[in-house]
């Protein structure tokens, strides 16, 4: 993990404002999505990617159910519902 040297405060809302410098660096826009983790005593911030609720494949999602699921995946689901096809 590289350190930027940047500190922020917290502020009364419980909000930290990401410089300038890293949105730029990440490709980060205004109101994209965030992910927000917790490891250990770490919380990482990750741009939101929409994955397959199954592999976690961000690639040929279809929507199902409201649910984003990979095409091999939706595929496997047919297969054990015996149709053979999945749309």
């Amino acid at each position: 993990m590289k350190s930027t040297g940047m500190v922020r405060k917290i502020d009364e809302l419980g909000r930290i404002v990401m410089p300038a410098e890293i949105r730029q660096t990440l490709g980060l826009q205004l109101r994209d999505a965030m992910e927000i983790y917790v490891d250990g005593d770490r919380v990482i911030l990750q741009k939101y990617q929409p994955s397959c609720i199954f592999c976690t494949n961000a690639d040929d999602l279809v929507l199902f159910g409201g649910k984003r699921i990979c095409r091999e995946c939706l595929a496997k689901l047919a297969k054990l519902n015996g149709t053979g096809d999945a749309e």
